[in-house]
């Protein structure tokens, strides 16, 4: 897993938020290339979080980026949200 000191401004940003949701669901922390679903979020889960990508970084995800390899894993949605921002 990347140090802190190493991650930029978005991706700290980025990871927190997935934490914070795994937290709300009583699930732990993963590795930042560890699927989502692993760690046992749902759909209605992935599809909250892609809300909650727009709102923390005030962009809207076109369409046909709102896949599920977008949002995989934490790396995914950093790479993601990196291109938008």
């Amino acid at each position: 897993m990347e140090s802190a000191a190493a991650e930029s401004p978005v991706a700290q940003r980025v990871s927190e938020l997935v934490e914070a949701l795994l937290a709300q669901r009583g699930l732990g922390p993963i590795a930042v290339s560890q699927p989502l679903r692993d760690a046992g979020l749902k759909s209605m889960d992935v599809f909250n979080l892609m809300l909650a990508v727009e709102g923390l970084f005030d962009i809207t995800i076109p369409d046909d980026q709102m896949t599920p390899d977008n949002f995989r894993s934490i790396a995914s949605i950093r790479a993601l949200v990196a291109k938008l921002v």
